[in-house]
């Protein structure tokens, strides 16, 4: 399986594409997996302005438009299937900041497919704190946790890489191997992807724990998407020995 995870259209603000758009590209890159997940403040929040303006105000009802971008997905889901197995996913924003883009505590993400996690190692200001395991029984649907080097927060935590890990996988908890390589990113890959790809003692670590991965190529802008990475992650991931997180739908 070639799967990519973590991809964004125009329901994230920071990306012109329409999802058909990011299909098609991922269809004609031989990806077989395509998870899009969205932002959840450009979804919940549907217009730029709001969204931008609002402050610090976590009072606002996402359940008319996170049920609509759903809806939207499962439609190309079908329309795509004989071609790609599309992911109905949402990234949660968890920090909060000068815009406060922060999943509100009411909005019900249960019935997505999965859901990527951001900023868990900013401890002072996210929503989670720290812990991804309470945080992912509220989240309430498969939850992984996005561009992120886990190995350094763990060891930031004084916890043992071995217990956490293994933690994750009893909790189906998965970790994100982010491979992006575009302008929205300065084009500078991620050290902790570089890092776990040669270190064969964290290899050793996720292969013991059980815990799966992801791949994402994590794409704001189309147009730069570079498949070839997607390709050339889980090709590694798999020769490791390791499982990617459902491999096996």
């Amino acid at each position: 399986m070639i799967q990519d995870l973590h991809a964004h259209t125009n329901y994230s603000f920071d990306s012109p594409d329409e999802p058909k758009k990011v299909i098609e590209t991922a269809i004609a890159g031989g990806i077989t997996m395509l998870g899009i997940c969205d932002h959840n403040y450009g979804v919940g929040l549907a217009r730029r302005e709001l969204c931008y303006n609002r402050g610090t105000d976590l009072s606002v009802d996402y359940d008319r438009t996170l049920r609509h971008y759903y809806e939207h997905i499962t439609l190309l889901k079908e329309k795509y299937e004989k071609k790609i197995k599309i992911m109905r996913g949402i990234e949660i924003a968890t920090a909060i900041g000068k815009h406060n883009f922060a999943l509100p505590d009411s909005a019900d993400v249960s019935f997505f497919d999965f859901c990527l996690v951001e900023s868990l190692d900013k401890v002072n200001v996210s929503i989670a704190k720290g812990d991804i395991f309470s945080f992912a029984k509220r989240c309430g649907c498969p939850t992984g946790i996005a561009h992120t080097d886990l190995f350094k927060y763990i060891s930031d935590i004084g916890e043992s890489p071995y217990r956490y890990f293994k933690k994750m996988a009893e909790n189906g908890i998965f970790w994100e191997i982010n491979v992006n390589l575009d302008s929205s990113h300065e084009f500078k890959p991620h050290d902790y992807v570089s890092e776990f790809f040669k270190n064969k003692e964290q290899q050793e670590i996720i292969k013991k724990t059980g815990v799966k991965l992801s791949v994402g190529f994590d794409s704001h802008i189309i147009s730069e998407y570079k498949p070839s990475r997607v390709h050339n992650a889980c090709s590694l991931i798999k020769n490791m020995g390791i499982k990617l997180m459902f491999e096996n739908l």
